[in-house]
């Protein structure tokens, strides 16, 4: 039987990843520090539905202080989704949880991983916030990374790890450059889940500048395909992909959308742009398609159709 090891196990995608994995009969090691970024019961109950899986084991440890030679004897593969997300509060006093939990426990993991024998493949979610304000849309991955935030500077510091260890120590690492990844299990900090609660609470939604950002939405089951993709392709070793929706999209159109679904109208509060956010990103999938067999099934209305469904089912 197939091992794995998924870093960030009770997040939003380490959740949906789980799943799919323990669906396809492998054993997970789940690794998950259940900080308070946002609330612990939340993640909770993203483990809730595999948590009794007989194949499932659960370590509740911060990544810097697991024994991970111990832990990496017979493991065959590794995707490393945990991480200080968020790029607005990457500003000020809380920018060393990000070079902590970013930074510094990639490379606890990666020095580690050079010496398991039996590993075949270590997938790093990485973002598209590397690309910061991109002069090319939609953005290849040749294009020189530009972080505009803190929070992008420590994921590329991380992935720019990755390939040292590839190339020094030839680890199988592959990378995955997420971008704004939605669906159920979605981050209370993030925008589609804001906006929805907003509506079950007749609040106003705040929007940052015109609205007229736009973004390349991309529905969380897609990204674990990339991820299962990426594990099992030799031709992605040494290599980063994007892992977009297929689409952009102007914000005030998404907003547009969320109306429709929740067959309801939603107060918009414009104010002032927040520091860090690209103005748009747009993600050439052409190279995730090529090599990876990528490609992304769930429309954007499919997908805010099911995150509303959660969001329902959460609040309810």
């Amino acid at each position: 039987m197939t091992t794995s090891i998924v870093t960030g196990v009770a997040g939003f995608i380490g959740s949906h990843l789980t799943e799919a994995l323990l669906n396809r009969g492998e054993k997970v090691i789940g690794i998950d520090q259940f900080n308070d970024y946002y609330d612990p019961a939340l993640k909770r109950k993203n483990v809730h539905s595999f948590a009794a899986n007989p194949n499932f084991q659960l370590i509740e440890d911060d990544i810097q202080l697991i024994d991970w030679s111990t832990l990496l004897t017979d493991v065959e593969f590794v995707y490393h989704q945990a991480a200080q997300a968020g790029v607005r509060a990457s500003w000020g006093g809380g920018f060393r949880a990000y070079t902590e939990r970013n930074i510094n426990a990639t490379q606890i993991l990666l020095e580690a991983a050079k010496e398991a024998k039996h590993l075949k493949r270590l997938v790093f979610a990485s973002t598209s916030s590397v690309y910061g304000n991109a002069e090319t849309l939609p953005t290849a991955e040749t294009i020189c990374p530009q972080p505009v935030s803190p929070y992008g500077i420590t994921k590329l510091a991380a992935e720019r790890l990755c390939w040292l260890y590839h190339q020094n120590f030839d680890l199988p690492v592959t990378a995955l450059r997420y971008f704004t990844v939605y669906g159920p299990r979605q981050r209370p900090d993030m925008a589609f889940h804001k906006f929805f609660k907003a509506v079950l609470e007749d609040q106003s939604i705040p929007i940052y500048g015109d609205g007229q950002q736009t973004r390349d939405f991309t529905f969380v089951s897609d990204a674990v395909a990339a991820n299962l993709a990426a594990a099992t392709v030799p031709e992605a070793i040494g290599e980063v992909f994007n892992v977009g929706g297929g689409s952009r999209v102007v914000l005030t159109e998404v907003i547009d959308t969320m109306e429709a679904i929740a067959g309801q109208p939603i107060r918009r509060n414009h104010i002032g742009l927040a520091m860090g956010d690209a103005r748009h990103t747009a993600a050439d999938v052409s190279k995730a398609k090529r090599i990876l067999g990528y490609q992304p099934q769930i429309s954007l209305k499919e997908g805010l159709t099911q995150e509303w469904q959660w969001i329902k089912s959460l609040y309810a």
